[in-house]
């Protein structure tokens, strides 16, 4: 899952960024709204944190331009102005959650995970798909009960994947969802990715349609 980071306070967005590292996300951070914008407007995303006071361009227009560019990306707001009636603003703009600063990064990753599973049309807190559960609190991947094994590259896949059952995701979206920009990677580096989840799981989960992509035979319940 990749996520864009838009915080102009370098300390918070260190913290936010290490946080949502650790919780298995790739993070692009950008500090002002026009990169903010340029980068929503052109590249792919599962979900946004989007702090409001920006400079060059406010968190709220770029808001207001993503959705009327038709960008559906879930977006959390996180920022400073905690009045009702800025919260009322932002998510009439277009934003699935608004977070007041300060705040505790548990719930800011709740309700990360909660606004992905939202957007994916999932209801649970879990992702089920046959014998296979994936839990995005624990980073935890079972088998009929049993734990499974998986790398923080494997899970991400098997994660998409999964937030994504019952559609055909092509190579080229796996890649920009799972990679950082900068990462150097071979050209059948995600049919390679696929092949080891494949090996780790008894149940054949990722079914290949061969010339358009995976597909998980759902939807995860």
């Amino acid at each position: 899952m990749k996520v864009l980071l838009v915080e102009d306070d370098p300390r918070i967005a260190e913290e936010v960024a290490l946080a949502l590292t650790g919780a298995g996300y790739i993070v692009d951070a950008v500090r002002d709204g026009e990169d903010a914008w340029f980068k929503g407007d052109t590249e792919e995303y599962d979900a946004v944190v989007l702090d409001l006071g920006l400079p060059q361009m406010d968190g709220l227009s770029i808001l207001k331009k993503w959705r009327a560019n038709e960008r559906r990306f879930p977006i959390l707001i996180l920022s400073a102005r905690g009045s009702w009636s800025e919260r009322v603003e932002g998510i009439d703009s277009g934003a699935d959650e608004y977070l007041p600063k300060p705040f505790h990064m548990a719930e800011l990753l709740a309700r990360l995970r909660a606004i992905i599973r939202r957007s994916a049309g999932n209801a649970t807190t879990t992702l089920s798909v046959g014998p296979v559960t994936l839990d995005p609190r624990q980073m935890r991947v079972t088998e009929a009960g049993q734990p499974v094994n998986l790398s923080p590259l494997e899970y991400r896949l098997l994660s998409y994947l999964l937030h994504h059952a019952g559609r055909v995701v092509t190579q080229i979206e796996l890649t920009e969802h799972l990679y950082a920009q900068d990462f150097e990677r071979d050209s059948n580096a995600i049919e390679v990715l696929v092949g080891r989840v494949r090996r780790k799981l008894r149940h054949e989960l990722i079914e290949t349609r061969r010339g358009f992509g995976y597909i998980v035979n759902g939807p995860a319940a």
